[in-house]
């Protein structure tokens, strides 16, 4: 550093007491000076050190960490990222996740950033009810898009597109925020939700670690940019990994049936939805075909001892789907039906 250029920050550093104006310290840096306009711009920048000395710390720490959605599924504490910055597949993958509370580390080595109460475990694997485990097999990961659900019109499900659109006509309030598309399987809907723009994030959660390989080889093969805001999570739909108050749109796509315990997982909606939140569901209603003699009002107490043994699934009324939601917190209630295809939306108040 030049002489002057010293003796210009120590000049500004005996003032620092005083916080003196930028302009002040500009016209004392200026022409007058004598320095060569980069000598000048040296000199500036040291003298905003000496204003501020923990300036270039929080320079340096935005340029690696910094504070995301992303909370901590054991304590709910921020996380905290060093990496490169972006809710896109190669940022996320770069970055390393740490609790700054219980010092917990989340592996984002694989194509999705594992944010389980488990992940990191060595000879602990959780099991869980067995139509939870079933999409985690490669097989059904993989049929998933191929066949599978397709199957789904016969109940009343309008189809990919129209549902979508569907969903889209829920979330109008809440356009331009972070979408998280729980359950996401193949990510049949987090694709076009991204591919949409109309959300600054997506995120496409689910606990089936081959569902989200799936995913990811479909935006390769569909050439979707690997940059858009975009990013895969492995999650517990009943320990969500965000700050509480955090998400403006939860969607949730013919998955509300297969939860090992629906109300944990909507009270954790409600949970990190912000106020004014949606959240957007669809599932199959109770029917004699799915539900057997259990969807006879008289016969329901009787679901709660043989259901679980009878069924994999786990199906609802309309009532029921209203109750659970406003048991969580959840207002302004709307659906729509079409056989025993359920379309459903709550809002944190």
């Amino acid at each position: 550093m030049e002489p002057a250029v010293r003796a210009a920050a120590a000049s500004c550093s005996s003032y620092s007491s005083l916080h003196p104006p930028r302009a002040l310290v500009a016209r004392r840096l200026g022409r007058s000076s004598g320095l060569s306009l980069p000598a000048r711009r040296v000199a500036v920048a040291a003298a905003a050190i000496a204003l501020d000395p923990f300036q270039e710390t929080k320079s340096e720490q935005n340029d690696t960490s910094e504070t995301e959605v992303f909370a901590c599924p054991v304590c709910y504490e921020p996380l905290i990222r060093k990496g490169p910055p972006g809710m896109n597949l190669p940022a996320i993958y770069r970055s390393g996740f740490k609790c700054s509370k219980c010092n917990k580390s989340f592996t984002s080595k694989d194509v999705f950033l594992d944010l389980t109460v488990t992940s990191g475990m060595k000879e602990y694997s959780e099991l869980k009810p067995a139509r939870t485990e079933l999409f985690r097999s490669p097989l059904v990961s993989y049929l998933y898009e191929r066949g599978w659900r397709q199957n789904f019109n016969r109940s009343g499900f309008p189809g990919r597109d129209e549902e979508f659109q569907m969903a889209q006509d829920y979330f109008q309030s809440v356009a331009g925020g972070i979408l998280v598309d729980v359950s996401c399987g193949s990510g049949l809907f987090s694709r076009k939700f991204a591919s949409s723009g109309a959300y600054s994030s997506v995120i496409a959660l689910d606990f089936s670690e081959n569902m989200l390989r799936q995913c990811y080889d479909y935006i390769k093969q569909e050439e979707t940019p690997m940059n858009t805001n975009l990013a895969l999570v492995r999650a517990d739909i009943s320990r969500l990994p965000f700050a509480s108050c955090s998400i403006d749109a939860i969607h949730a796509g013919a998955a509300i049936h297969c939860w090992p315990s629906p109300s944990n997982a909507i009270a954790e909606i409600s949970r990190v939805l912000k106020p004014g939140g949606v959240f957007v569901a669809t599932t199959f209603l109770s029917t004699p075909t799915n539900s057997g003699l259990f969807s006879i009002d008289a016969l329901k107490p009787l679901r709660q001892i043989v259901g679980p043994v009878n069924s994999s699934y786990n199906f609802f009324t309309e009532g029921e789907l209203e109750d659970l939601c406003r048991s969580c917190g959840l207002v302004n209630y709307s659906s729509k039906v079409q056989r025993s295809f359920i379309m459903f939306s709550g809002q944190k108040p």
